[in-house]
């Protein structure tokens, strides 16, 4: 049970702060999540919080290498 970022990626720092495993590095400029310690905050949040507050979708995956927040996930609601 672990993410990973992807190379969408734009390194704005903010999963790096909320991760309360410390799993998530800053290494030769890429982010990335060590699978050792990635819990995706089970027992802690309800939600994974480096997933809640990325603001790019398709940047970080779930074990399958399924997006975490898939395109349009982000996205506004539409008008009515």
């Amino acid at each position: 049970m672990a993410y990973a970022i992807t190379d969408r990626c734009i390194s704005c720092w903010a999963c790096l702060t909320v991760c309360p495993n410390q799993a998530i590095a800053h290494v030769e400029g890429l982010f990335m999540i060590d699978p050792q310690h990635c819990t995706e905050c089970a027992g802690d949040f309800p939600d994974p919080q480096c997933s809640s507050i990325c603001p790019v979708e398709g940047a970080i995956e779930n074990e399958w290498g399924e997006p975490v927040n898939p395109p349009g996930s982000l996205s506004s609601m539409s008008a009515r």
